[in-house]
């Protein structure tokens, strides 16, 4: 992974921010793949403000998502929460570990992807915000 943006205001912990992945302003990040498929997760930030996951919702391999729509559920001891796909197209692989252990989101939320896309267009990923976009859209 490239080198995250990770800052420290006053010991407190800001988010975990790799600058190789993009990001949905809904808090999913998404990484272009060798192959051509992305891969789908919750950010750092999104998984704290959840607090501790307790459940995940897997979509079913060969759904199709348009850009934004959702695509799953994750439930924390705070409240539900929807999982939208931050690109279109066809479920390729879901993350079926997360079934038995959904707080390795919690644990660390740029290894526990939850699913990955065939994407209907590649393009589609460079609409995502990078890691300084997300950075600023998060505060």
């Amino acid at each position: 992974m490239g080198a995250p943006i990770n800052d420290d205001l006053m010991g407190v912990r800001v988010s975990n921010i790799p600058a190789d992945l993009r990001f949905a302003e809904s808090h999913e990040w998404a990484r272009l793949e060798s192959d051509g498929s992305v891969t789908i997760g919750l950010s750092d930030h999104a998984q704290r403000a959840l607090g501790d996951i307790v459940f995940v919702e897997l979509v079913e391999v060969g759904k199709v998502f348009e850009a934004g729509e959702p695509a799953g559920v994750v439930e924390s001891v705070k409240a539900a929460s929807d999982i939208y796909a931050p690109v279109g197209g066809k479920v390729i692989a879901v993350n079926e570990e997360l079934a038995d252990t959904p707080e390795l989101i919690n644990e660390e939320p740029y290894e526990a992807w939850i699913f990955k896309l065939k994407p209907s267009a590649e393009s589609e990923i460079d609409k995502l915000l990078d890691a300084a976009g997300y950075k600023a859209a998060i505060g």
